[in-house]
């Protein structure tokens, strides 16, 4: 099989690789349709970089390895990729495995852009090795937290499983609600049976429900036993950590999957450089891109921009965070310090608040916009 023709005024690449570490949930119990999202956004900026002369003529290599979801392994591909030499770091989907990786990449002294995760804090301490094209955790979900307001909910039920994420997130909606005339009741996952939620919504009277739980179990079971309840008609389920952006959760749900307003990080119209990418991704995965692939896509673009500029060294990639600006495929990236984020932060990632179309699943519906 031939290889595309180059684009013209494309240089050739040649000489030792700049290699790139890419941290991705390829596997079980790892999101692994994110996972692919990811890799795919990563793997095509990899190849654009490359049909536009590299770095510096030099070919941009990318070192894959899957993390499974798990922190110990994440940490352990982390000491691996930098013994193999690697720039830099990308990737990362789940927040806890990004943050065993990010406390790794700080104590090596390796730069990691981390494209998905979005745990404030990410590092126990400010740290100048790790930024994030991801909206902190708190931004993201004060959104949401104003949508449920705006649509009349003030007594919200949190169907929460034991993590750091997600007791993180359960504490940022109570804080921001609860000054707001807001009541967040937590349902504890490991002490209920999914049929059990619908009871305890009917108890409390609860108007909305939030899954903070694990995809697709138990989330596809608790949104079934909740839509067949009859005297639950009227509850909104949401899921702000944004499972129903992936084509799985409308194969497991169908009808269901529906109305579950979720987080979305697009902007409401893609630039033409999105628009571009957007196409060239849904042919790489034979299917519309989630948010994710953009991410992984802006990742590259970012550090091999960096690269250009400042070369492998990364004490020197490191220092570049905050001179970084970069259009990526959403918006212009450039890095700052936000107040109590204790890595580089993109602070103007666009937020979404979607669901999908009760009329046409496939289709997305721009609900409230941060």
């Amino acid at each position: 099989m031939n290889a595309p023709p180059s684009p013209p005024g494309a240089q050739r690449t040649d000489g030792p690789s700049v290699r790139i570490g890419a941290l991705v949930p390829l596997t079980r119990p790892g999101w692994v349709e994110a996972g692919r999202h990811l890799l795919a956004g990563l793997e095509l900026a990899v190849r654009e970089v490359n049909e536009a002369g590299g770095i510096a003529g030099r070919p941009l290599e990318l070192v894959v390895r899957d993390t499974a979801a798990d922190p110990q392994r994440a940490a352990a591909a982390v000491d691996e990729l930098a013994r193999l030499g690697v720039a830099a770091l990308a990737g990362e989907y789940h927040s806890v495995v990004a943050r065993a990786a990010a406390a790794r990449a700080d104590a090596l002294g390796l730069p990691f852009l981390c494209s998905s995760a979005v745990l404030d804090a990410l590092t126990e301490q400010p740290t100048e090795w790790v930024a994030r094209l991801a909206p902190a955790q708190s931004h993201g979900w004060q959104i949401y937290a104003d949508f449920l307001l705006g649509a009349g909910h003030s007594r919200i039920a949190v169907a929460a499983e034991p993590s750091v994420y997600w007791a993180s997130g359960a504490r940022i909606l109570r804080d921001y609600l609860a000054p707001r005339g807001g009541t967040v009741i937590e349902l504890d996952m490991r002490a209920l049976a999914p049929t059990a939620v619908c009871d305890e919504l009917v108890d409390n009277r609860a108007t909305a429900l939030l899954l903070l739980v694990g995809f697709p179990e138990p989330a596809v079971s608790i949104v079934k036993s909740v839509r067949r309840d009859r005297r639950l008609a009227g509850i909104m389920m949401g899921a702000p950590a944004g499972q129903p952006e992936f084509a799985e959760w409308s194969t497991l749900l169908g009808d269901d999957s529906v109305a579950i307003p979720f987080l979305r990080y697009l902007p409401e119209r893609l630039s033409p450089l999105g628009v571009r990418v957007g196409t060239a991704l849904r042919e790489r995965l034979a299917e519309a891109p989630s948010f994710v692939a953009f991410e992984g896509y802006d990742t590259v673009a970012v550090l091999a921009d960096m690269l250009r500029s400042h070369g492998s060294d990364r004490a020197r990639i490191a220092d570049s965070w905050p001179r970084v600006a970069v259009e990526g495929t959403r918006g212009q990236i450039r890095f700052s310090r936000t107040p109590g984020i204790s890595v580089w932060q993109w602070a103007r990632t666009p937020v979404q608040v979607v669901d999908r179309d009760p009329a046409e699943p496939d289709r997305f519906r721009i609900l409230h916009t941060g």
